[in-house]
């Protein structure tokens, strides 16, 4: 099966998406053009993600598992926060009335971006 092209069309990517489809390109006998440049751009999101701890080890480094889109951060942590039960999703006024900017906000202080494709993107 081949890896899906990896871009910044995605709220959210995991890097080992990411990996499995840098070793697919890389085992190509002869890259063209686009696949070239294609390798080049995970080989750079690779090398900025690279040192920032996480949990994919991939050749010796460890890598964070997911990023996730600045656009969609703010769903992202209301979906966070009712995984974890951190809110009543039956719950009425007041505890229907959270700032879910002001929280998404507090909670990306734990995490560190990266540019990828023109897109930043949020990791931990």
């Amino acid at each position: 099966m081949t890896p899906s092209e990896i871009n910044s069309n995605e709220d959210i990517i995991d890097v080992r998406d990411v990996i499995a489809r840098f070793e697919y390109i890389e085992d190509t006998e002869n890259p063209d053009e686009e696949e070239q440049a294609e390798i080049d751009k995970l080989k750079e999101l690779l090398d900025d993600l690279l040192g920032h701890g996480g949990d994919e080890q991939w050749r010796g480094n460890w890598y964070p598992v997911t990023m996730i889109r600045d656009s969609y951060f703010q769903e992202y942590a209301e979906e966070m926060a009712d995984d974890i039960g951190a809110i009543d999703r039956n719950a009425t006024w007041p505890c229907n009335c959270i700032d879910w900017e002001r929280a998404a906000e507090e909670l990306q202080i734990d995490y560190s971006s990266v540019e990828f494709d023109g897109e930043t993107y949020w990791y931990r």
